[in-house]
């Protein structure tokens, strides 16, 4: 198979159609790929085909629901995985035979939020039989992944990087190339510490604001144009907490892995971690205490009870 950049017209297998992944995937085939869908899950499965069934797709492509991982990779020029962690990623590669079914000159593109070490160690299986893998996380959510506006952290060699710019180009607003293989995981997982302590102090904060008497959102608007604001104080608490839905579509599970991955390292190259080490043992706390499926603005009425979504 030839290198050439993947432009609109080639086949690209999507594997992971959850919330994040079939926006992204109906966006690529709206921009004329022709996009293999599959889930392992039959929910997120079922609800890709009605939405093929639909024609909740437009645009020039062409979208296909198919039943199992050798269908995805039939003519596919690039295979994206929107998947939960590196476990999976790894056994949908590994265990379940799907880098084995690509021939060579396939590009992977890992978007998943995976173990930085561990994506290195399958770019180098990938490379031993000519297959390609790019990782490529994002930040935005799900409104990001609809209105295709994400942030994208690419990792990987830069023939390999304008190889796939074009299918990344249609999913992020902004796509930056931060290193070799690996480092987008590495980068990614680091903007979600950074993120999720924010989120935390944040909450800290809005309590103290909150029995003291202050209006909340005089106090996140006067934040917002001084020097503590952040993605917490300008989204996730106007948008998610204050209106007390807490779905920011993002789990607090999923941020506590990011958290390890990112405090791991940070352990690993002895740089000093004393703030994250604390902010994730605050975060592993609320994850015990929190429902299983618990969005990750739930941290807030995990610290303040008071925040509990209101009774119909």
């Amino acid at each position: 198979m030839s290198k050439s950049v993947i432009e609109p017209g080639a086949t690209v297998g999507f594997v992971g159609l959850g919330r994040m992944g079939r926006p992204m995937a109906a966006r690529l085939a709206g921009a004329g790929y022709r996009v293999l869908g599959y889930d392992v899950s039959g929910p997120a499965a079922k609800a890709w085909a009605e939405h093929v069934a639909d024609g909740g797709v437009a645009g020039r492509g062409a979208a296909l629901a198919v039943s199992g991982l050798d269908e995805v990779a039939d003519g596919a020029a690039a295979i994206v995985l929107m998947l939960p962690d590196s476990a999976v990623v790894t056994d949908v590669l590994i265990s379940q035979g799907l880098l084995a079914a690509l021939p060579p000159g396939t590009v992977i593109v890992d978007m998943s939020s995976s173990a930085p070490r561990s994506t290195r160690e399958l770019a180098g299986q990938a490379a031993a039989r000519g297959v390609a893998l790019v990782d490529a996380p994002v930040s935005g959510g799900v409104r990001g992944a609809e209105q295709g506006s994400l942030t994208v952290m690419v990792g990987g060699a830069e023939a390999e990087v304008r190889r796939v710019a074009p299918l990344l180009d249609v999913m992020g607003g902004r796509v930056t190339h931060v290193g070799d293989v690996g480092a987008g995981h590495a980068v990614k997982a680091l903007n979600n510490l950074m993120s999720a302590t924010h989120l935390l102090v944040t909450s800290e904060a809005m309590a103290a604001a909150a029995e003291f008497g202050l209006d909340i959102p005089t106090v996140l608007a006067a934040v917002n144009t001084s020097s503590g604001r952040s993605g917490s104080t300008e989204n996730k608490w106007p948008n998610f907490i204050v209106p007390r839905t807490f779905d920011s579509g993002f789990a607090l599970r999923l941020m506590l892995k990011d958290m390890r991955i990112a405090l791991d390292l940070a352990e690993s190259a002895q740089t000093p971690a004393r703030l994250s080490a604390a902010a994730v043992a605050l975060w592993a706390t609320a994850a015990e205490a929190l429902p299983p499926d618990a969005d990750h603005t739930e941290i807030a009425r995990w610290l303040d009870p008071a925040l509990r979504p209101e009774s119909p």
